[in-house]
């Protein structure tokens, strides 16, 4: 199987899998819900994210992951409330890093962006908690080499998921929902 098939397929395995556990924290039911706007942000703000993510692989995995979550909360957030503005900024993760640093993004993005209550940020913790748990185990069961490329990418794509989720999870949140629409 060609590398960009396999990574293909390894996306869609991951993302079924975390929209199963968020479903289990009923904070998604059963889809992505997506905007345009925040796939393109990802894919600009994914290496700056990177960059920052991969040393917290060793002995931080779940943090690695899940704060991708949380930045396409906020993302998501910044996307409801004002897109107008917050689109023009040249890079939406370091603008949200830069608050409090990379260790405390979750915090500040938890209490000063989307001001969840305590409840909330414990649910949406103990979900990404799991999340990471459930991705850093598909990772290791595909039994990829360590430091490969293909473990980089493989990695690179599990954070979009994540990415992918947090937007998600927000936008559910802010009573967003995803409608089938009949066209005839």
């Amino acid at each position: 199987m060609e590398l960009n098939e396999y990574l293909q397929n390894y996306e869609l395995k991951v993302t079924k899998l975390l929209i199963e556990k968020a479903g289990q924290y009923k904070l998604l039911e059963g889809n992505l819900l997506q905007s345009e706007d925040l796939t393109h942000t990802w894919d600009k703000i994914a290496p700056h994210y990177l960059a920052d993510a991969i040393p917290q692989i060793a002995e931080y995995p779940s943090v690695a992951f899940a704060w991708a979550a949380y930045v396409g909360m906020a993302c998501a957030a910044f996307w409801d409330e004002d897109w107008q503005f917050y689109s023009h900024i040249d890079n939406l993760y370091t603008y949200i890093r830069d608050k409090r640093g990379f260790d405390y993004m979750d915090e500040y993005i938890c209490e000063d962006i989307l001001k969840l209550t305590q409840q909330e940020t414990e649910t949406i913790e103990n979900c990404l908690r799991t999340c990471a748990r459930t991705a850093t185990d598909l990772i290791r069961k595909e039994d990829l080499e360590p430091q490969s490329k293909t473990a980089f990418h493989a990695f690179a794509r599990s954070t979009k998921a994540f990415f992918n989720i947090g937007v998600s999870i927000e936008l559910k949140r802010r009573g967003y929902k995803y409608a089938k629409v009949d066209l005839n």
